[in-house]
């Protein structure tokens, strides 16, 4: 046993004895989250905060997008049979590729071998079942984009976590409308519309990174902002908090995250957005 279920053990005792009264530390966010991390700029919450509203349950339709073929300005990220559109951290991707699926394996997270502009972007991702664990160890990966804006992947059905931290939320910044998640070993589906951040000439922001999410056929974000980069819990990443660092290009790799859950990855693909009048 760690220190901290040691410390809720001890507690629920003191509580059920009448000798101790809970505190914020022995509250719910003792299990969801965190109260003792920065504020997230323009909102009155902490990072990763246990007291933030949890989001609506939704239930999905059976089927929204599962199966959706490429269009044909599409490019196929991954088609079920290899890995030849990735890369991994050190060199060749090493997830197993198994009956029209990928899963991660613990070898690291593994990102287009091409960048991408503005674009439209088609994921299917299952997660264990049965399920394991609970809160951010119930299968937990993600959508990263340039290695710096996460979409979290995350089996948030019938599990609680730190909203800015379950499925579909902008990690550690915005959760998302609704908790539109299926059961463990469903297939779902995220459709994300991103678009770039832009920088002007004296590296000033001017028009941050956005993002539209759908998630089994639900609108969790519509031109959401990212603050900037987004993070996680303790170390370096606060100091970056609402920070976008050094400009770089529109085009950008998408990574799928390897944080040591068995996630299941199909039918990826991925298309421009194109500019208006020009062909």
């Amino acid at each position: 046993m760690n220190f901290t279920a040691c410390f809720r053990s001890w507690a629920s005792v003191l509580l059920s004895l009448g000798l101790a009264m809970p505190t914020h530390a022995q509250t719910n966010s003792v299990h969801l989250g965190y109260s003792d991390t920065p504020i997230i700029p323009g909102t009155s919450w902490h990072v990763h905060d246990g007291d933030r509203p949890q989001p609506r349950v939704v239930t999905p339709g059976t089927t929204f997008s599962q199966g959706a073929g490429a269009p044909s300005d599409a490019i196929v990220l991954f088609d079920g049979k290899d890995l030849a559109k990735w890369q991994g951290n050190r060199g060749a991707a090493q997830w197993v590729v198994r009956d029209g699926y990928m899963e991660m394996n613990g070898t690291g997270g593994i990102r287009t071998k091409e960048k991408f502009p503005d674009f439209q972007l088609h994921v299917e991702w299952s997660t264990p079942a049965p399920p394991r664990g609970d809160g951010q160890s119930r299968g937990n990966s993600g959508i990263l984009i340039n290695g710096m804006y996460e979409v979290q992947v995350l089996d948030s059905y019938q599990s609680k976590t730190y909203p800015d931290g379950q499925a579909g939320a902008l990690y550690g910044q915005t959760p998302p409308l609704v908790n539109a998640s299926k059961a463990p070993g469903e297939w779902q589906t995220y459709d994300i519309i991103w678009e770039s951040p832009r920088w002007d000439d004296t590296q000033k922001v001017i028009k941050a990174g956005c993002v539209t999410v759908l998630h089994n056929g639900v609108v969790l974000h519509h031109k959401r902002d990212y603050i900037g980069r987004t993070d996680g819990i303790g170390g370096i990443a606060h100091k970056s908090l609402g920070v976008y660092g050094k400009p770089h290009a529109p085009e950008v790799v998408i990574e799928l995250q390897d944080h040591s859950s068995p996630i299941r990855y199909r039918n990826i693909w991925v298309r421009p957005l194109g500019q208006y009048d020009k062909p």
